[in-house]
């Protein structure tokens, strides 16, 4: 080892988290607990709360529990209603950031343009576009899945002379008041935004592709005497989120990743919403076949819905299902020969998902980009969060990472598992850490074994433009596991299965202070 003299200087910082949506929230309240207080936190945008920051289109929502959809460690007793608008997430996110101290630990207006590991420092060096460059022994990319929003290849559309808007970058100023409006796309942003504008605009017509499976939300006002028994005695609060978790656990998790075995809950679920669709449109047959889809529930995203399907019903809204042909300067012409004007047309087009991942250019040892790893040798990590080949590294929402349920509960166990990783280490006095091939090839074999139980490998999956599913047919976008195995396996997997040593030329880190744990602990 050489002496003090020929040392490199230590990194800027220990931790790089890229990404203040929860994600990197939980991911700096984890380090904070355990010790772990020399990081920064990086984010394109100009606040916190990441998509709920970036999204505020009318009629934005969380479409699963509030009460799941939270910081275990953090509940919040004060949501307005049990499916609370898009602003109370964003209030809650910067709630967050003031509860535990995180505001001066963000650098906001910074967006990450690559980042590499350098071999002989053991330490990551991202750039960014105001042409720095940080440092840090690990590095955590947190930035979630939807942060790219996609636009479709639509012949004309850069002629459109309307008001053209995406759902994801929603113009503020735009009044559709007594107008003609378009929307593009039937995904989750469109069964909020339909019947929220419905009753606003001159006329609607959405396109659809692929119809989408929507189940009644049961989207109930909060009253304020129980607003106040969660503040005064939380563990009310605690039991009616697992009681939250334990529905979205059987209904969704369960239902996709054990289809084969449980596929009456895959059924039933399909049930339920045709019987939703035929309350909501009534005796019109043609129009309850349009909105029906054809392949099983669970190969798109599903989603709840409040009016969506009733405002098709509507005199001033149509549904087309006849593939855009092109745009023209003044609306849309469709396959069948006709052409609808639109003064406003919206993309609801959703996000570059597994696509976008990781969101920027990523060189791991010997400078292999990670996007060429993952599209050549398809997309895989161990346990959903590391890969070899790229030491010191985390993702919170990566291949493998999402089982489905709480978004919130994935979190936990991400950052458990990197929390056990970066605190070993720190004990070893090491200053990387690496995922051994053999176990990281082994975490993902496992995943594969278990997609043909799932219900992504029914055959009516395919051609669903579903984001879950990539060119080689995996679905690497949902943990094939529940919940509660991915949180027990991020406890109790093996530290040996990584590989830790020190840089001969960076000094020793600061040892962990004792008594330190996670938030969630």
């Amino acid at each position: 080892m050489t002496g003090a003299a020929e040392q490199s200087p230590a990194p800027q910082h220990e931790v790089l988290v890229i990404g203040a949506g929860f994600s990197g929230i939980g991911t700096a309240v984890g380090l904070l607990c355990a010790g772990i207080d020399d990081f920064v936190i990086l984010d394109e945008q100009d606040g916190a709360g990441g998509s709920w920051h970036a999204n505020r289109y009318p009629g934005i929502a969380v479409d699963i529990s509030a009460f799941s959809y939270s910081f275990s460690f953090a509940p919040h007793p004060s949501w307005s209603r049990a499916f609370p608008p898009g602003a109370e997430l964003k209030d809650y996110a910067e709630q967050c950031v003031d509860r535990y101290g995180l505001r001066s630990r963000l650098r906001l207006n910074s967006r990450v343009l690559q980042a590499r590991y350098d071999e002989s420092m053991h330490l990551w060096q991202v750039d960014l576009a105001d042409g720095t460059t940080l440092t840090g022994r690990f590095l955590v990319c947190a930035t979630g899945w939807l942060t790219r929003p996609k636009t479709p290849h639509l012949e004309g559309l850069d002629t459109y002379t309307g008001h053209l808007v995406h759902t994801a970058r929603w113009d503020a100023e735009l009044d559709l008041h007594g107008r003609r409006v378009a929307v593009i796309g039937t995904g989750a942003s469109a069964i909020q935004l339909v019947p929220e504008i419905a009753p606003q605009v001159k006329h609607l017509d959405v396109y659809q592709r692929t119809p989408t499976w929507v189940f009644p939300k049961p989207d109930v006002p909060v009253p304020a005497v129980v607003r106040r028994l969660f503040t005064t005695a939380p563990w009310t609060q605690r039991a009616v989120r697992l009681a939250t978790d334990a529905v979205t656990e059987v209904s969704f998790v369960i239902a996709m990743i054990h289809y084969r075995r449980f596929p009456f809950l895959v059924h039933a679920g399909e049930a339920l919403s045709r019987l939703y669709l035929r309350q909501q449109v009534g005796g019109d047959s043609e129009l309850t076949a349009a909105l029906t889809p054809a392949y099983r529930l669970g190969c798109k995203r599903p989603s709840f819905g409040k009016g969506y399907w009733r405002a098709f019903t509507r005199d001033n809204v149509d549904l087309h299902t006849s593939p855009i042909q092109r745009i023209t300067p003044t609306g849309i012409a469709t396959a069948d020969g006709a052409e609808h004007p639109c003064d406003v047309l919206v993309l609801a087009t959703g996000f570059h998902v597994l696509d976008n991942l990781p969101p920027f250019p990523l060189h791991g040892q010997g400078g292999r980009d990670l996007r060429e790893f993952w599209r050549t040798e398809r997309f895989q990590t161990y346990e959903g969060t590391s890969v070899k080949g790229y030491p010191n590294l985390w993702f919170i929402v990566g291949p493998y990472s999402f089982t489905g349920g709480s978004w919130f509960g994935m979190i936990d166990y991400q950052v458990t598992h990197l929390l056990r990783v970066i605190t070993e280490a720190r004990r070893r006095g090491a200053t990387q850490a690496t995922v051994r091939p053999e176990k990281h090839d082994a975490s993902f074999h496992r995943a594969l074994r278990r997609q043909p139980n799932t219900v992504f490998a029914h055959p009516s999956c395919r051609g669903t433009n579903s984001y879950y599913l990539d060119a080689h047919g995996d679905a690497p976008a949902v943990r094939p596991s529940s919940t509660y195995e991915a949180a027990r396996r991020a406890r109790q997997f093996d530290l040996d299965d990584y590989h830790y040593d020190r840089a001969a030329t960076t000094p020793a880190p600061a040892p962990r202070p004792t008594g330190a744990h996670h938030a969630t602990d």
